[in-house]
């Protein structure tokens, strides 16, 4: 069985006896490429890679693969905040444990997410971002009355627009760098160039000036909502956040509340609307060709998006 393996600093396709994980056996369709993997690659890992998975169960239905595999078994993961479990760090796809860029996956039941109708199977492992998105808006109090700009407009950024429009932002204003990012914003319907102060800012950035700007945008009362990478300690102008009585809350991963499932929510995002998809995924891979696939998604100027593996 085929697999994609970070190996010295690079990825190589390898073979295994068994398919990756443990739990239900998935026929892995797509599995898309995360600044995490990069990261991890960096870091000098050893694991097959990938979490962003959309597969096949063996009855022939499409899921989505929760990546978070917190124990479930604790009070955090029994009232649905499982990203808070302290056990998912023990269990991260592609860092600490192998993840499911392969032919093959295991994932357990409980993890595993349908996708909708209206959502295509190849583009559906961009649920697992989009979620992460969807619960720093949702966790921000994104809605009608709220104003929303985006510093950072890497695929991140732009499912954060995406996701702040769908829960009912009147607004939604993006720091872009590059222009295929200016360009895809504006179709996901976001403006230009923040303007003013807003009620929500979404840091995704992940470095020391994406939230110095963040910060600089939030308005009275309002909220700094962070899913930008941070590794370390930070500054921070907390003489901004102090005077205006702002918060700066972070985020993490994904989880359920009252009603379902935030991964069940941003699935049902892309469903209903699959320009999110046309415009975030731009390039498409072979299993064969993961190490060219590694190599767009790594190159800024190569106006790349969301890259995906299709075994």
């Amino acid at each position: 069985m085929k697999a994609v393996r970070a190996l010295d600093g690079a990825v190589a396709v390898v073979d295994l006896d068994e398919p990756p994980g443990s739990g239900e056996l998935l026929t892995i369709a797509s599995a898309s490429i995360c600044s995490s993997d990069l990261m991890y690659i960096r870091f000098g890992l050893q694991r097959v890679i990938g979490h962003e998975l959309s597969g096949v169960r063996e009855d022939g239905s499409g899921v989505i693969v929760e990546a978070i595999m917190s124990c479930m078994e604790c009070e955090l993961c029994r009232t649905g905040r499982y990203n808070l479990c302290d056990t998912h760090r023990q269990r991260a796809l592609g860092a600490t444990a192998d993840g499911g860029m392969a032919e093959q996956f295991r994932a357990p039941a409980e993890r595993l997410v349908p996708i909708p109708a209206g959502l295509d199977l190849h583009d559906a492992s961009l649920v697992e971002p989009a979620s992460v998105a969807w619960h720093a808006v949702r966790l921000a109090g994104t809605g009608p009355a709220t104003r929303v700009a985006v510093v950072g407009a890497g695929a991140l950024g732009l499912m954060a627009v995406a996701g702040a429009r769908a829960q009912g932002a009147p607004e939604v204003a993006v720091d872009a760098r590059h222009p295929h990012q200016a360009e895809a914003a504006e179709r996901l319907g976001a403006t230009l160039g923040p303007v003013g102060l807003y009620e929500v800012v979404v840091e995704a950035a992940g470095t020391p000036s994406g939230l110095a700007r963040a910060v600089e945008l939030v308005a009275p009362g309002g909220i700094v909502v962070c899913i930008g990478v941070q590794l370390g300690k930070v500054e921070v102008d907390w003489g901004t956040l102090f005077h205006r009585e702002a918060r700066l809350l972070p985020s993490m991963g994904y989880c359920a509340h009252e009603t379902g499932r935030e991964m069940a929510d941003a699935a049902a995002m892309l469903a209903a609307d699959p320009e999110i998809a046309r415009t975030l995924i731009t390039h498409r891979f072979p299993l064969e060709d993961a190490a060219e696939a590694f190599r767009v998604a790594a190159d800024r100027e190569a106006g790349a998006l969301r890259v995906v593996v299709q075994p």
